[in-house]
């Protein structure tokens, strides 16, 4: 929420607007006097790092009353405001939307009452709200992410993490609680993110008998080798007659029926705490800039809107079209219609509710080892190998993606082999056989458990397709950054001398660096772009008692400025120094005097991050040379260069379901793909769609032949010609209060003009 508040209070004032803070929510807005107060710049500083809500958040009894709503309304009129920013839940946008829709009547009202005058109420003849969803439960339909669920996955999964060494230690069944009365996306999620073996949601009960199933389930998964069961529960977990299910009822069903020894934990409002993570801060920055956009824009006839995320682009929605949706859902599990609950949370919603149930619930057929290829698709199983192979360096999430890739491929009956140690062990012959039980608790663990390496397939093609061929390998999954998209390529080019090379393949993009082609996210940049936030915090935090001070951040990336860019927005960078946005010794002489000019002001901290290859002349020393000459007498500088510490760690919950999800994705396209290439006994791919990059584009995740790809690469620079997040570089250097920045985040909205009115942001509620 901070983020919100932070963005649109400086977005506002950047547009010539006069912004109000509105403490403790509608509350504050219905008593009034010292509760609205005017923001500045300087207010809403250091904001980003601190979770909950620095401006205070209530629930109010009053504004549900009309003469709650006419003192509101007499306290906005008073002050000449007319445009309003709420962030909270639906009922919170609810009630916004119905003091918009009876703003005439209030004005009448009061102008009756002699409370107002005529020229007051002509002033402020109409209100504009936009509204920004604040919930953790990521329970509002209409966009994929509400502000606050990236950080209660994160609070939830540290909790699992732990949780999970002592089960594993102990051999102990762990059941889990976790918010969403009405909403199963933190428990979905969370399943997905650490393996769990069972999960409750509201909006899809488990079949009648479920008692029996579970434990049957938990069973197998001992008799497999697992040394500990994870169930996890939403708060609002029911049967199908809508009688809850609870921690204690599942807890005793465990002990007693199968003897295990069993623990329940629930998280409470430990998941609403924290540091908020970087994707929260980087979503709540963007909304926040859209928000003000919308009511920029905004005329009487407008309709009341939400800012709603939709794949990476910020989107307006009308607002009671999308709580319409939401109480839909209600309406549809109280009448047991589940799967139109499940259908009407979203897409995003339903694939995760299906990669779950493939992945936990489908029992999974044992194939044989090695089988000719004239018996590829028996009646009973496939008879398919696919092999795994992770190429360049190593990121949080590779291994979460194999695992799902490697239970996927055993549920369709495939028989699936690792590859150790990158192309090298393809063409050493480093390859055997995985099974379901060497995988389990792979979804948590950095690294790549495979081993892998740069170097590329170049003069060892012969020897690999040597291998190809010896292993019986039907299929190949490479999983790795910009390495495996090149070792792709030069697979296919090779098809034309190498038969054996004539097998689909599908790239899985996998690096910190976020540069592969074909795709707008990788697996790993969300844990290094954390972990880069993470340190950044701790640095400002280390100038707290140590006045005028400038951090100069290298972050890693090569050439791609992915990681400095999104790090500086989820930071409150200064600057951001990319090679995709050249920048010259006269920029550098403004990033300065902007900073001096920063020092007169109470904020005293800078800070200054630069992508490892921004510039070959202007290195990091550099900078730090020139920042510290340049601010003698004003300000002393440090530097910092953060290193392959970015590539470390445990995966973020986002980094562990993208990979699960792009695995499982990878082998049913294979799978399919199989079946097309299968010609007289024998697999033949040749065609360019044979050989692709899954991708995440916009809100899909999509198969592009890697030939269609090469036109919009620069293979000298390591990174794709079109890069979605360059647009959201002018927010960076706005809400760091440089002037005259263009600015356009969206498709349907653009930053043109001044603002006459005024706008303040408001938050509501804990949800």
């Amino acid at each position: 929420m901070n983020a919100a508040v932070r963005a649109t209070v400086r977005v506002g004032i950047y547009t010539g607007a006069k912004v109000y803070f509105v403490h403790e929510g509608y509350q504050g807005l219905v008593d009034g006097g010292d509760n609205i107060k005017p923001a500045t710049w300087e207010s809403v500083s250091m904001m980003l790092q601190l979770g909950g809500t620095v401006i205070g958040s209530a629930r109010c009894m009053d504004f549900k009353e009309k003469w709650g709503r006419l003192k509101a309304a007499c306290n906005l009129v008073k002050l000449g405001i007319t445009n309003l920013c709420v962030i909270g839940g639906d009922g919170s946008l609810t009630g916004a939307n119905q003091f918009r829709t009876e703003w005439s009547e209030l004005l009448a009202d009061l102008t009756k009452q002699g409370k107002i005058t005529a020229e007051e109420a002509k002033r402020s003849s109409h209100l504009n709200i936009v509204g920004m969803v604040g919930s953790i439960d990521n329970d509002f339909c209409g966009t994929d992410m509400t502000i606050g669920t990236d950080s209660a996955l994160h609070r939830i999964i540290e909790v699992v993490d732990a949780i999970t060494t002592t089960a594993q230690s102990h051999q102990r069944t762990f059941i889990l609680e976790v918010m969403g009365r009405h909403c199963g996306y933190l428990a979905l999620v969370t399943a997905l993110a650490c393996g769990a073996d069972w999960v409750f949601i509201p909006e899809m009960p488990p079949e009648d008998n479920w008692e029996e199933h579970l434990c049957k389930r938990l069973i197998a998964q001992r008799e497999r080798g697992s040394r500990l069961n994870v169930i996890i529960m939403a708060e609002g977990a029911q049967d199908r007659k809508q009688k809850p299910i609870t921690c204690d009822q599942v807890k005793n069903l465990v002990s007693k029926k199968l003897g295990f020894d069993t623990r329940s934990t629930i998280l409470g409002h430990v998941q609403r705490g924290g540091t908020p993570s970087a994707f929260d801060r980087i979503l709540g920055s963007r909304m926040g800039v859209e928000a003000v956009m919308a009511l920029l824009e905004a005329t009487p006839e407008t309709p009341a809107c939400v800012v709603s995320l939709s794949g990476n682009i910020a989107i307006r929605l009308p607002l009671m079209e999308c709580v319409q949706v939401t109480k839909d859902v209600t309406v549809a599990m109280a009448e047991g219609r589940f799967q139109d609950a499940v259908n009407l949370r979203g897409k995003s919603f339903q694939n995760n509710w299906n990669t779950y149930k493939m992945l936990a619930h489908l029992r999974y057929r044992v194939a044989p080892k090695i089988h000719p290829l004239s018996v590829l698709f028996s009646p009973s199983q496939s008879n398919i190998n696919i092999a795994i192979v992770n190429v360049g360096a190593p990121c949080a999430g590779m291994n979460a993606a194999v695992r799902s890739a490697v239970r996927t491929g055993l549920i369709q009956g495939h028989q699936m082999l690792a590859v150790h140690d990158g192309f090298d062990g393809l063409s050493n012959g480093q390859i055997q056989p995985i099974t379901w039980a060497e995988v389990g608790g792979w979804t948590g663990k950095g690294g790549s458990n495979l081993g892998t390496k740069r170097q590329l397939p170049g003069k060892n093609i012969e020897q690999i397709s040597l291998n190809i061929a010896k292993f019986n390998i039907h299929s190949l999954i490479i999983i790795g950054g910009f390495e495996a998209y090149l070792g792709g390529l030069e697979l296919v080019t090779a098809r034309e001398k190498y038969e054996e090379l004539c097998i689909p393949m599908v790239i899985i993009p996998a690096t910190v660096s976020n540069n592969v082609p074909g795709s707008d996210f990788s697996i790993g940049a969300d844990t290094a772009l954390n972990t880069i936030t993470t340190t950044c915090d701790r640095i400002k935090q280390s100038a707290a008692g140590t006045k005028r001070r400038v951090f100069i951040i290298e972050t890693m990336g090569g050439y791609c400025g992915y990681l400095a860019t999104m790090a500086g927005l989820s930071s409150g960078a200064d600057a951001a120094y990319i090679y995709e946005e050249p920048f010259h010794i006269r920029d550098l002489e403004l990033n300065v005097e902007h900073l001096i000019e920063k020092m007169k002001t109470s904020v005293k901290r800078g800070l200054i991050l630069r992508n490892s290859n921004a510039n070959d002349n202007y290195t990091t020393q550099f900078l730090f040379n020139l920042y510290s000459e340049e601010g003698k007498g004003t300000f002393d500088c440090r530097m910092n260069i953060l290193g392959h510490m970015q590539q470390g760690g445990t995966p973020t919950p986002f980094d562990r379901n993208f990979g699960t999800k792009m695995g499982a994705k990878s082998v049913l396209w294979l799978t399919d793909k199989l079946k097309e290439c299968y010609r007289h006994g024998r697999i033949f791919a040749n065609t360019p769609d044979s050989a692709c990059v899954l991708g995440m584009k916009r809100r899909s995740l999509i198969f592009q032949p890697l030939a269609s790809l090469k036109e919009d690469t620069d293979f000298e620079h390591r990174i794709p010609k079109t890069e979605w997040w360059l647009k959201l570089r002018p927010i960076l250097k706005i809400l760091a209060r440089y002037e005259a920045v263009e600015i356009d985040t969206s498709e349907a909205a653009t930053m043109e003009g001044s603002m006459e009115n005024i706008v303040f942001p408001l938050n509501l509620e804990e949800r």
